[in-house]
């Protein structure tokens, strides 16, 4: 049921601020704001990105903001999107649009001026709503309320929403990690579980990116476990089978005032013979796919007690940045024998830690006798694990002394 038209007051910060007037100005009107910046707006957080929707086509769009002086990019025009750029601000700005026909993967659509049939293509009542100009909220499906409930409602009907675009099923979740109370949207949850056997059909790229954000969001570990029941991660996260050391790494995590990751917490959900497999079929970058190698099976055991010699060592010989290792191993430490004061202070030392310079180089080999090839490389990692071993803070001059002594 549509709810009547209504002022907020006072306006978000941003709607005032010359960016966005400049672009609204520069519409003459005829644009509002949509989804998450309202959403955001009627919760008191600021925005992550400001989108606009508006009744005029792209070229129009275009041609509008250039006579007002106003750089304009067509970044998505064959969907009807236009990114302006106003003081430096990105505002992406897209033409009404009604669904045409959809496979569950993409969707044929047409423009049309009517603010309702855009509304019902978006996937949540609480993504649904738009902002004029003046403030003026226009919530065609009970957004609102919704987000003062802490209730996720598809729009419409479900299974409807799912069968448009199934990657939606995983937002379901996501959004609900945020935005939803204890318990799920019971038509929405049964929705999402008759469908999962669709989420295969999604590419790689789309289903990791959704998974990750999931995972660096709040309440990660419950949402993991809902999805599996629900039978959503049956193809794509089949490995995820409990999320115990998830849920420490989530208190770990908020405990220490550390900022989320969602490859950190993937890499807790993975077994340690997966991670290769799970980098495969998610399709992550070579870059992503070896530090989550690095996390799920690290080179070294790290131990809260040990002195510094062996903290820095085993610091140097970790891949990536050791506080993620710290965080994990925390987790992983499932008797919690260590105690959490010696987590913390060892996180405390990651934190600070800087990745120290081996000082010797192929000119010190040469100098000491060792031919370029095989021999030189074996030669410098031979005097780099002792120096390792040694805490990986002697001076060059040291090091130097002691291969005099022993070659």
């Amino acid at each position: 049921m549509d709810s009547a038209p209504e002022k907020i007051a006072p306006p978000p910060p941003w709607l005032d601020a010359e960016p966005a007037r400049d672009v609204l100005a520069a519409l003459g009107g005829q644009a509002r704001f949509v989804g998450g910046c309202v959403r955001d707006a009627l919760l008191g957080q600021p925005p992550a990105d400001l989108d606009l929707a508006t009744p005029l086509v792209p070229e129009k769009v275009i041609g509008m903001l250039e006579a007002a002086g106003l750089k304009a990019v067509p970044t998505g025009i064959a969907h009807g999107t236009v990114t302006a750029i106003a003081r430096g601000r990105k505002f992406e700005i897209t033409t009404l649009r009604r669904d045409v026909e959809t496979d569950g993967r993409h969707a044929v659509v047409a423009f049309t001026e009517d603010w309702r049939a855009d509304a019902e293509r978006r996937d949540f009542t609480i993504n649904a709503m738009s902002m004029s100009a003046d403030g003026t909220l226009h919530d065609y499906f009970d957004g609102r309320a919704d987000l003062a409930a802490r209730r996720l409602r598809f729009v419409g009907d479900p299974a409807t929403r799912l069968a448009e675009d199934v990657l939606r099923l995983l937002r379901f979740f996501r959004f609900h990690a945020r935005f939803g109370g204890a318990e799920f949207d019971a038509p929405g949850l049964a929705a999402c579980t008759a469908a999962a056997g669709a989420l295969p059909g999604l590419s790689a790229e789309r289903v990791a990116g959704e998974l990750l954000r999931l995972l660096e969001g709040p309440r990660a570990a419950e949402m993991i476990a809902a999805m599996r029941a629900a039978g959503a991660l049956a193809h794509w996260l089949p490995e995820a089978a409990g999320t115990q050391t998830l849920a420490r790494l989530e208190a770990h995590v908020a405990a220490s005032g550390t900022s989320p990751s969602g490859l950190r917490a993937l890499a807790a959900l993975v077994p340690g013979d997966a991670a290769a497999t799970v980098a495969q079929r998610l399709k992550l970058s070579n870059a992503d796919a070896d530090r989550l190698a690095a996390l799920v099976r690290p080179a070294v055991r790290l131990d809260p007690h040990a002195e510094s010699p062996v903290r820095r060592a085993a610091f140097y010989r970790l891949a990536g940045d050791p506080a993620d290792h710290v965080l994990l191993a925390w987790a992983r430490d499932v008797d919690g024998l260590a105690g959490d004061k010696a987590w913390l202070a060892l996180l405390g030392h990651a934190r600070g830690w800087v990745r120290p310079r081996f000082p010797l180089n192929g000119a010190d080999a040469r100098a000491a006798g060792i031919e370029p090839g095989p021999a030189m490389g074996a030669w410098l990692r031979r005097y780099e694990d002792a120096w390792v071993d040694f805490g990986a803070v002697e001076s060059r001059a040291a090091l130097l002394a002691r291969m005099r002594t022993r070659p």
